[in-house]
């Protein structure tokens, strides 16, 4: 399954058991949002999330290819935001389950 088609599973899915979740297009990418806030994205074949929790930010880091989300790509990454690359899609529900605790 391409990246895109994994992404777009996997919205589907926490779209149907969260009813407080809103499938939407953000900094140019499609996204899900939670009272407002973004949680999740996609973004060039990877999927990225929100991660506050220090200790599931460094777990996410972890996985190789996987760095913090800098979408204008000019060393300016988003503290909270892991990019994980589509080599890790199975580990893509995980995260986002834990991006939107």
């Amino acid at each position: 399954m391409d990246a895109q088609a994994r992404f777009d599973e996997i919205v589907d899915d926490v779209l149907a058991k969260n009813g407080d979740l809103e499938k939407t297009q953000m900094m140019g990418m499609p996204s899900v949002k939670r009272n407002g806030k973004l949680v999740v994205g996609f973004w060039k074949d990877t999927m990225v999330f929100k991660l506050p929790d220090a200790a599931q930010r460094e777990q996410a880091l972890a996985l190789d290819g996987a760095a913090l989300f800098d979408p204008g790509g000019r060393g300016r990454p988003f503290k909270e935001w892991v990019a994980v690359p589509h080599t890790h899609a199975d580990r893509w529900p995980a995260l986002a389950d834990q991006a939107l605790r």
